[in-house]
């Protein structure tokens, strides 16, 4: 059983699946073979054109739909009032898997929508009954703090990459001040954990890989992480990470692997990180 980030109401598996990337049947086989695995959290956007196949996925797994937490994020061309509800009915009527778990803004607004009416309707889809619990992705901490300002109902996490190469220190700290829960995507650092000297060394102590060991890392944190892959052996290899803990002096050998340049996701319409 994969223990669960318990935040204002929500309990998220801290460990999922990220599904940027998949696509077809291959998408909807994965998503049905990582439930087999014992994931029950699946991660999907707007903007990957594969909530259709992850709602599938998780039909064929043969699951109860009360243990699947599935997230959808709102893309960052509909973050006006009207658009954002018309998309968020898309992204339910894509899924078929009735109301949305947790509906996040998938990126800050760089248009000339206002946060505070991003905000409100994201609200409203929730007290609508359209989405369980919403939350954001890609919010700095100036952000954070204006969000929660606005929010008349509970913004339970913030979506992020985190891994061992990037100092996210700061916006951890801004997250967690609000209640809010950590959830990292790109934890092994789009594979580069796995050619890491640090981390194969370390894994090599516990019979664990370099991509585990990042993994742990970030879980031993309390911070939710979403891998995403197309392997099977690899969907089995992310989520065998509770038989081991790493050390005080190797969580901080790990940390020390920071450095400016560690930022991979960086977009035209990227925030000023912190």
């Amino acid at each position: 059983m994969v223990p669960v980030v318990e935040a204002k109401g929500a309990r998220i598996p801290i460990v999922g699946l990220g599904t940027w990337e998949l696509r077809g049947r291959d998408c909807a086989r994965i998503v049905a073979q990582a439930v087999a695995l014992g994931y029950r959290h699946f991660d999907t956007a707007q903007m990957y054109g594969n909530e259709r196949e992850v709602g599938e996925g998780v039909r064929n797994s043969g699951a109860r739909r009360e243990d699947i937490l599935v997230t959808t994020k709102v893309a960052p061309s509909n973050l006006s009032p009207g658009a954002l509800e018309r998309s968020v009915k898309e992204s339910i009527a894509a899924l078929r898997l009735g109301e949305i778990d947790l509906l996040l803004l998938h990126w800050p607004n760089k248009e000339d929508v206002p946060l505070s009416e991003t905000i409100g309707a994201l609200c409203r889809i929730k007290k609508l009954g359209f989405a369980k619990h919403i939350g954001v992705s890609n919010y700095t901490a100036a952000l954070l703090e204006e969000a929660n300002k606005l929010a008349t109902e509970p913004l339970v996490c913030n979506q992020f990459e985190a891994h061992p190469f990037l100092d996210q220190t700061k916006v951890i700290a801004a997250t967690r001040k609000h209640g809010m829960a950590v959830v990292a995507y790109s934890p092994i650092a789009r594979g580069q954990a796995r050619g890491d000297e640090v981390l194969t060394r370390i894994g090599k102590v516990h019979g664990k890989s370099a991509a585990q060991v990042s993994l742990r890392w970030l879980v031993q944190q309390g911070i939710v992480v979403i891998p995403r892959t197309g392997r099977i052996e690899r969907l089995a290899e992310n989520i065998d990470l509770f038989d081991f803990e790493l050390t005080p002096a190797e969580m901080k050998e790990i940390a020390g692997l920071a450095h400016p340049a560690g930022r991979i996701v960086d977009w035209a319409w990227s925030p000023q990180w912190d």
